[in-house]
């Protein structure tokens, strides 16, 4: 089963850590990534840029819409994902649990769905 762990910040958080710290953590959470990766857990991660960077597109009776920024006001950003491979949701939550992120933001697993099968499932 696949999962798609999102990892959410709280800026506020992030700006209130001792000096080196936050490249600390960093440090530990590639060197984590590379260890989930070999051990064939990992599947896809990165790091998204600041939400002032992002666009919101939307498309309402017809008219396309885009917004600078995220779409929710909220404390906390989507700041990056993991794409993971796991036997079980409680696997998931443990590889979850072990990124350092929920310190100062908090981490979403959500399985992700098989898309090849949507794809023939609407025969597309």
């Amino acid at each position: 089963m696949q999962f798609l762990v999102l990892i959410y910040e709280d800026k506020s958080l992030l700006e209130a850590l001792p000096e080196g710290e936050y490249d600390s953590m960093m440090r530990g959470c590639i060197a984590h990534a590379d260890e989930l990766r070999e051990s064939g857990h990992l599947l896809a991660s990165q790091k998204l840029q600041p939400p002032a960077t992002a666009k919101t597109i939307r498309v309402r009776n017809g008219r396309n819409n885009v917004i600078d920024g995220p779409f929710a006001e909220t404390k906390e950003v989507l700041g990056g994902f993991n794409l993971i491979e796991a036997e079980s949701w409680d696997e998931a939550m443990r590889i979850a649990h072990s990124f350092p992120w929920s310190r100062t933001g908090s981490i979403e697993v959500r399985p992700v769905d098989d898309f090849e099968a949507v794809r023939r499932a609407v025969g597309a």
